[in-house]
């Protein structure tokens, strides 16, 4: 199996749900890393649970909104609805409305009754994206209809039940919001019932070759062009970015590097890339006391130098994970999958 990580739109409502299904399921997901094939497992283990609502965490660019089209197309009732909202898009002044729905004559511009989000997602799913970002007023709504399962339009009385799967998404630390005041703490709580934490690009290095050539092949045939190969020097540029965009930011890249090159090939110098680079010659971690971790790189490859860097983490943290993961500064979880992909033993 392959897997993907790209946005599209679905088709309008009453399209064919098997078509959508082969154009937005997981089996376009493309990349074979632990880190992936563990994010996929998870989404299809929980598309089934009709109901539950799902909290889709992760970095700008790793996929939020292709899951949430996978968990619904996965799920028992994908010829339903999928609904896509984003909370910033939409200006405050309206959110409300319209994920709610108002009477005619509600407001000054209501001149006829209109169905919300929540109604029109009817059986299928809601997708609120960017839920971070959700205007601190309607908090408080949206939890009320994650609890209750009715909503009220504007300037009605009558509460009117839904039954739809909502899947939030947010590329920040709801936690931390929660904490700094700016989220509730009992609808963090309502939408963390199952969360999927999906890797960003960097942990998983080894699908960026698939990757690109997937999007070079895409770029071929939206253009009518030849398809272009990568150099290797370019994979190996590809392979050492730090990627702060994720696959958005590898699309565009390899889109880019595919129409601007002047060969048959795509060759590192034409991928602009940032001069940002995981790996440099002399890698080095800083620890919260201020101790350093040195990892000489010339002539050892990308592997080794991820294994001797976790190890020596380890080392210093008298085998903390959760001390080496913040200091490494990536995920518990991460961190766990890349000791046993390096087979490294806890340090007691």
């Amino acid at each position: 199996m392959t897997y993907h990580l790209a946005s599209q739109e679905l088709p309008t409502r009453g399209g064919s749900a098997t078509a959508a299904a082969s154009d937005f399921g997981f089996q376009n997901v493309i990349g074979t890393s632990e880190a992936l094939r563990e994010a996929v497992e998870f989404a299809r283990r929980i598309a089934g649970r009709r109901l539950s609502t799902v909290l889709l965490s992760g970095e700008t660019g790793t996929g939020k909104e292709l899951f949430a089209r996978g968990i619904h197309y996965a799920s028992p009732n994908p010829g339903e609805p999928f609904v896509p909202v984003n909370c910033p898009a939409i200006p405050p002044t309206l959110l409300e409305s319209e994920l709610f729905g108002h009477e005619r004559g509600a407001f000054t511009d209501a001149r006829s009754l209109k169905k919300g989000l929540f109604e029109l997602a009817a059986g299928g799913t809601l997708f609120l994206d960017e839920i971070s970002d959700l205007p601190a007023d309607l908090q408080p709504k949206l939890l009320r209809a994650l609890e209750e399962r009715r909503v009220r339009r504007l300037g009605g009385f009558r509460e009117i039940e839904v039954r739809c799967r909502v899947v939030a998404a947010t590329n920040r630390s709801l936690e931390h919001d929660v904490a700094d005041g700016k989220f509730r703490e009992d609808l963090f709580y309502r939408l963390n019932v199952l969360r999927l934490e999906l890797p960003p690009l960097r942990d998983r290095l080894e699908d960026i070759p698939t990757l690109a050539r997937y999007f070079a092949k895409q770029v071929a045939q939206e253009q009518g062009m030849p398809e272009k190969d990568l150099r290797p020097r370019a994979l190996d540029a590809l392979c050492t970015h730090d990627w702060p965009g994720n696959v958005r930011e590898l699309k565009n890249a390899i889109q880019r590097a595919a129409l601007v090159g002047t060969t048959p090939w795509i060759q590192a110098e034409d991928l602009a890339l940032a001069s940002r680079r995981r790996i440099e010659d002399e890698a080095q971690t800083t620890t919260e006391n201020g101790r350093r971790i040195q990892i000489p790189s010339e002539g050892r490859t990308l592997a080794e130098i991820e294994g001797e860097a976790v190890r020596h983490t380890l080392e210093i943290t008298g085998g903390n994970r959760s001390a080496a993961a913040r200091i490494l500064g990536i995920s518990r979880p991460t961190l766990l999958r890349k000791i046993r992909a390096h087979r490294l033993e806890p340090v007691h």
